[in-house]
């Protein structure tokens, strides 16, 4: 069956609502921090070279930049299509390309032609080095897009904290250019200790950060829901994080071949102004927004959440249907989603949380909903009689429904 067919039929399948296979990406600088129900085994299944599997992509068509061990189809969600003939799959890259407005809407298509965001589950035992994703002028020289990217802290997740729940972010004010630069061209002399000019905030499950590019930041250790646009550009500007040593080439990733050793264009990747701001937590710390009137809702028996409404390029919801209750939620725009909890159906769906997944093992639990199925309105019902169903959604640029 040829890729659009695949596709169509899974369509038709879904009433407009198609279902993802699990999409896990390794890290080979990260040690995973096992809060994302996959099996303990699994972790290093793809073996100790390409690091522990510290990531689930979601509703990506963005391939992962995991240098040249990187696996065919790594980081592309795959639709499921599962019939009286067996289970195929199609990347969900590969189907936006085929039917463009059909799944994405006719909006996005035209100005994109292609899904532009995805968004992931980050789980590190521990902090990430001081980092930077490329603003879009940077970001052009090695062929990418800038990478502006949102987080929150799903509590369903978050049990424990890891070794370090608390992000740098930002420079600290008055610091100057020259000792950034520094600690720069310090990086293979050990410790540069460039995290000496930033601060820390205490993470908060629940609660959420805006992180534009040209932003430093040295995400903590909780387990992160992270909507972002569609790029896996980044440098790392820290040479050393939890005694762990961070290699060179990852200070010039996102650099061009002919600028490598050019320090004054690493400076120039930091977006100055935005980094020194006094006012980090006030500009972009987030806590939960009601889409609507919160009696309202809760008569009608769900509360929804705007959890990432602070950038242009994505946004996310957090729906929670209560016990016994069955919705009919109707949104403007394509989404990808996740159930954190509970269990169901989602239109047509049955859905269900899992407690422990084994790689390459199918779910119930991740879907994409096209444009028109969102407008029509999609029917939830929770059959429990004592546990909400929890579902994360996160959505492309300019949600018509964003107005705070």
């Amino acid at each position: 069956m040829g890729l659009s067919s695949i596709a169509e039929k899974a369509l038709e399948q879904g009433k407009g609502i198609l279902r993802l296979a699990p999409t896990w990406v390794p890290r080979s600088f990260c040690v995973p921090g096992r809060r994302i129900k996959l099996h303990p085994d699994d972790y290093y299944i793809l073996g100790g070279e390409r690091g522990g599997i510290d990531e689930r992509w979601l509703s990506s068509t963005t391939p992962a930049e995991n240098g040249p061990l990187t696996g065919e189809n790594e980081g592309l969600s795959q639709i499921v299509l599962e019939d009286e003939s067996g289970v195929q799959k199609v990347t969900l890259r590969d189907a936006v390309a085929e039917l463009k407005g059909q799944i994405i809407g006719d909006r996005l298509w035209d100005q994109y032609q292609s899904w532009p965001m995805y968004s992931k589950f980050f789980d590190n035992m521990g902090p990430l080095p001081h980092h930077i994703h490329h603003r879009d002028e940077h970001a052009a020289m090695v062929g990418q897009n800038g990478k502006p990217e949102a987080y929150y802290f799903p509590p369903q997740l978050n049990n424990h904290g890891g070794d370090f729940p608390y992000t740098f972010i930002g420079i600290a004010p008055g610091t100057t250019k020259e000792q950034i630069k520094e600690c720069l061209m310090n990086f293979t002399k050990g410790d540069n200790k460039i995290t000496n000019y930033s601060q820390a905030f205490r993470l908060e499950p629940g609660t959420g950060w805006d992180v534009p590019p040209g932003m430093l930041h040295a995400p903590g250790s909780l387990c992160t829901y992270e909507p972002q646009k569609a790029s896996d550009i980044f440098a790392m500007y820290q040479s050393l994080v939890n005694e762990a040593v961070i290699p060179e080439e990852l200070l010039w990733k996102g650099t061009p071949k002919d600028r490598i050793g050019d320090y004054d264009l690493l400076m120039e990747v930091i977006d100055w102004d935005l980094n020194v701001n006094p006012n980090l937590m006030e500009k972009h710390f987030m806590r939960p927004k009601p889409v609507k009137d919160v009696a309202e809702m809760e008569a009608e028996g769900y509360s929804e959440n705007w959890i990432c409404y602070k950038n242009e390029a994505y946004s996310a919801k957090e729906l929670t249907v209560f016990p016994g209750q069955t919705v009919t939620i109707k949104d403007g725009g394509a989404y990808g989603m996740i159930v954190m909890q509970g269990h169901g159906k989602f239109g047509v769906w049955d859905i269900e949380t899992p407690a422990l997944i084994r790689y390459g093992q199918l779910t119930n639990d991740e879907y994409f909903v096209t444009e028109a199925a969102a407008v029509e309105g999609v029917t939830i019902s929770n059959p429990s009689k004592t546990d909400p169903i929890v579902i994360l959604k996160h959505f492309g640029p300019g949600n018509p429904d964003l107005v705070l």
